[in-house]
């Protein structure tokens, strides 16, 4: 039995990512971002999670998330505790991963209608 993923029109989906790109529906970004299902923000000037502050995550949280997914390539991933209480604060989930697993979990939340953000980091 085939089982395809009927992709919701109009949303932002990540088509491709790799250590100095990511492909967003039909643009190609060269740098980290923000991507929620109807939102793209693309002159985030984050450029890892460990770098976070509570002044550069304030568009992120504007957008209203419930949920972020911090993706970034190997060791960059991690978020420190002090950022963690941020998100804490604010009562939204912050989960960190690997770049690849932050776009594929982000597609599938989207076409779940979840409010979900990802922030993702490029070199």
């Amino acid at each position: 039995m085939k089982f395809t993923l009927d992709a919701r029109s109009g949303v932002n989906l990540i088509r491709a990512y790799s250590a100095s790109e990511l492909r967003i529906g039909e643009r190609i970004l060269l740098r980290s971002c923000i991507v929620t299902a109807d939102t793209l923000i693309t002159d985030w000037p984050a450029a890892a999670p460990a770098q976070l502050t509570a002044a550069l995550l304030e568009p992120l949280f504007a957008l209203e998330p419930q949920i972020v997914l911090a993706g970034a390539l190997g060791a960059n991933a991690q978020a420190p505790p002090a950022v963690r209480a941020i998100f804490a604060a604010r009562g939204v989930a912050l989960e960190t991963m690997d770049l690849g697993a932050a776009c594929r979990t982000f597609n599938i939340l989207v076409q779940e209608e979840r409010r979900v953000a990802a922030a993702l980091f490029i070199i």
